[in-house]
C-alpha cells in the first residue's frame, strides 16, 4: 500500500541529483512541486534549493543547512541520507515517478474528503458532485496553491506580470482582444478570469456583437466556447459565415449566391472546419452542467481563451428557489468558473422593459433583470444601444395610429444598411466607464469599428482616462527586476 503512495529512495536520489548538479534545478523546478514530495523534511529541503536560487546563492550542503537552520527546520540526518545517495542521470524518468505517486495521494485525499461532505456534513449531491470535478481538475491541471499567498510570492508574480507586458513593448492590449480597436483601449481586452456581462434589450444585437468576438479570437487560431441556448449551432455558424464572407445573412439563409460568392463561401468554409469553436446548443443547461462541460472541455483543449453563454436569463435552475436566487447563484457561479479556469467568460443578459418607457432609452446599470447579483459580480459591463431600433418602431406605431384612424401617412424615418451603434461600458472594475462608437451593419449582423471622420472619440464618465488613453508608440522604461 504505501509503494504505491511514496518513494523516498527516488525522492533523495532528485534531491541528491539536485545538490550535485545545480544547473538543472530550473527544469526540475518547473516540473516538480514542494508537496510531490511525500516527506516533509524532503520538501522543506527543496524550498530551501528555491530559496537559495531566487536569493543568487549556491546550492550546496553549507547554504541548506543555513538556510534550513534560519527556518528551524534543519535535520542532519535526512540531509546526509541525500548527500550519500548516488546522484541520477536520467531524472526526468524519476520525476515522473515522483508525481504519479502523489497524485495517488492527492486523490486518497479526495476520497476521504468525498465520504466527508457526502456523509457527516450532508451535502446535496450537486454540491458534492462540482467538490469533486473542481477538485479533480486542480489536481489534474497541477493547480494546487496554499490557501494564503504570502507578500514575496505576490511581488514576484507582479514583478514578473509586468515585464511580461514590457515585452508586449507597452501594448494597451493586455487581456483577450474583443476585436474592436476602441473597446480594447476601454478594457485593455477582457482578463483572465474576468466575468463580463453582454446585455442589451431585444434585437439590439447582443448575440451579433458577441459573434464578432468570436470570429475574432478564431481568425487569430484561438479557442472559444459557446453555449448557445436560444439559437441551433447551425445558425450560429451562417452568422459567423456572413461576418467572414460579407455575404448577406438572408442570402445564405435561402442560398441565393452567385458563383463569387460560392467560392468565398467554399473558402470560409474549410477554414472554419479547422477553428478551434465548440458549441453547446442543447437549450437547457444549469450552472452544475455548465461547470462540468466546460472544466471537461477547457481540460481537453486549454487552447480555448473564452466562453459565451447566451443567454443568462435562460439558464436553468438547480433547485425550487426563487428566481433572484437562482440568477444570483449563476452569476457568482460564472464569476468563480471563470477564476478556476483563468479565461473570460462572456454571458449575455436581457434587460427589463422598463428602458423603453424612458425619454433617454439608453440602458443602465439598474435595468439589468434580477440586476443585483449580475451587477455585483460581474468586472465588466457591456450595454449595446442602437438608436435606430427605437426610431423604426416609433415610426412604425405612428404608421399604425394614422391608418387606424383613416390619416395618410408620410414616413420620416430611412431605413439604413450601417447604423450607429454605442456599446455602453456601465461598470468596469479595473478600469473607466463610458462609451464607444460602432457601426452595425445589419444585414451582415456585423459590427465594425467607426470610421475615423465618423467620430470615434471615446466619451467618459468624468474620471481619470489618462490609462486607457496611453501612448502606445513609444517606450516606457521599467526598473531592473
Amino acid at each position: 500500500m504505501e509503494e504505491a503512495l511514496y518513494n523516498l529512495s527516488f525522492e533523495r536520489s532528485i534531491l541528491s541529483s539536485i545538490i550535485f548538479d545545480p544547473s538543472q534545478f530550473d527544469e526540475l523546478e518547473a516540473r516538480l512541486k514542494p508537496d510531490d514530495f511525500y516527506l516533509p523534511a524532503h520538501q522543506d529541503i527543496y524550498l530551501a534549493m528555491k530559496a537559495l536560487v531566487q536569493n543568487d546563492r549556491p546550492i550546496d550542503e553549507e547554504f541548506i543547512k543555513k538556510e534550513l537552520s534560519n527556518k528551524k527546520k534543519f535535520d542532519e540526518g535526512t540531509l546526509l541520507e541525500i548527500l550519500s545517495s548516488n546522484p541520477i542521470s536520467n531524472t526526468m524518468a524519476y520525476i515522473q515517478e515522483i508525481r504519479d505517486k502523489a497524485l495517488k495521494r492527492h486523490l486518497l485525499t479526495l476520497t476521504t474528503e468525498i465520504k466527508r461532505v457526502t456523509l457527516e456534513e450532508d451535502l446535496p449531491s450537486g454540491e458534492v458532485v462540482n467538490l469533486v470535478e473542481k477538485k479533480l481538475y486542480e489536481i489534474t491541471q497541477d493547480n494546487q496553491t496554499s490557501d494564503f499567498k504570502d507578500a514575496p510570492r505576490i511581488t514576484e508574480d507582479t514583478m514578473a506580470y509586468i515585464a511580461e507586458m514590457k515585452a508586449r513593448g507597452n501594448s494597451v492590449l493586455v487581456g483577450v482582444d474583443t476585436g474592436f480597436a476602441e473597446l480594447n483601449k476601454m478594457t485593455t481586452g477582457f482578463g483572465k478570469g474576468d466575468l463580463v456581462i453582454l446585455a442589451a434589450r431585444p434585437a439590439m444585437g447582443k448575440t451579433s456583437l458577441a459573434l464578432n468576438m468570436v470570429q475574432n479570437l478564431l481568425e487569430q487560431g484561438k479557442g472559444v466556447a459557446f453555449f448557445s441556448l436560444e439559437m441551433p449551432a447551425e445558425q450560429l455558424m451562417m452568422r459567423l459565415l456572413s461576418i467572414k464572407t460579407s455575404i448577406y445573412l438572408q442570402k445564405l439563409r435561402v442560398g441565393d449566391l452567385n458563383d463569387d460568392e460560392w467560392s468565398r463561401l467554399n473558402n470560409a468554409i474549410e477554414q472554419m472546419q479547422q477553428s478551434k469553436l465548440f458549441v453547446d446548443d442543447q437549450g437547457s443547461v444549469n450552472i452544475n452542467q455548465l461547470r462540468s462541460r466546460l472544466r471537461k472541455l477547457k481540460s481537453k483543449h486549454p487552447e480555448i481563451e473564452m466562453a459565451v453563454i447566451d443567454y443568462l436569463q435562460i439558464m436553468s435552475g438547480t433547485g425550487n428557489k426563487d428566481r433572484h436566487l437562482e440568477v444570483s447563484e449563476m452569476s457568482r457561479g460564472l464569476k468563480m468558473l471563470a477564476r478556476e479556469l483563468e479565461m473570460p467568460i462572456v454571458a449575455l443578459s436581457q434587460l427589463n422593459r422598463g428602458v423603453e418607457s424612458r425619454h433617454d432609452k439608453r440602458p443602465m446599470l439598474s435595468d439589468i433583470r434580477e440586476s443585483g447579483s449580475i451587477e455585483q459580480d460581474a468586472d465588466i459591463i457591456l450595454f449595446v444601444y442602437r438608436d435606430d431600433v427605437y426610431l423604426y418602431k416609433e415610426e412604425k406605431e405612428r404608421e399604425k395610429a394614422a391608418k387606424a384612424e383613416g390619416k395618410e401617412f408620410v414616413g420620416t424615418y430611412i431605413e439604413k444598411e450601417e447604423e450607429d451603434s454605442e456599446i455602453i461600458i456601465g461598470k468596469q472594475r479595473n478600469g473607466p466607464t463610458g462609451h464607444v462608437k460602432l457601426v452595425f451593419q445589419k444585414k451582415l449582423t456585423r459590427f465594425v469599428d467607426a470610421p475615423a471622420y465618423g467620430g470615434t472619440e471615446i466619451v467618459y464618465e468624468n474620471i481619470d482616462t489618462s490609462s486607457a488613453n496611453m501612448d502606445v508608440g513609444g517606450n516606457i522604461s521599467m526598473p531592473t527586476i
